[in-house]
């Protein structure tokens, strides 16, 4: 399955905006993408073929990343906190499209 990524590591200053999202597969975005979150300012984007956006963002303080399901429209999101297994697993077995029940556990949040 192939999805459109953008991101942004801070260490080695690479970034891709949404508007020029690449394609890639769930495995480049596992092996080669998820490795390099490692600051507080990274993050990694992930767009689904339905336009759906789910966001990764490191918390290196904790160990831990936050996913989110953002709502622009709202003003929130739906998230949660997964350590770096947890998130592998999601995205091994990232669905086509994402929805709240594609993710088990998120919390609805404003901003």
């Amino acid at each position: 399955m192939h999805y459109r990524v953008f991101y942004m590591f801070e260490r080695s200053g690479e970034s891709v905006s949404s508007a020029s999202a690449l394609e890639v597969s769930s495995r480049v975005i596992r092996e080669q993408l998820l490795p390099r979150l490692q600051g507080e300012d990274d993050f990694l984007g992930i767009i689904d073929q339905e336009e759906n956006t789910l966001q990764i963002l490191c918390e290196p303080g904790h160990s831990r990343y936050w996913v989110e399901l953002p709502l622009d429209a709202a003003k929130a999101s739906y998230g949660r906190h997964m350590d770096f297994d947890q998130l592998h697993d999601l995205l091994r077995d990232l669905p086509p499209v994402f929805d709240r029940d594609a993710i088990p556990g998120l919390e609805y949040r404003p901003w």
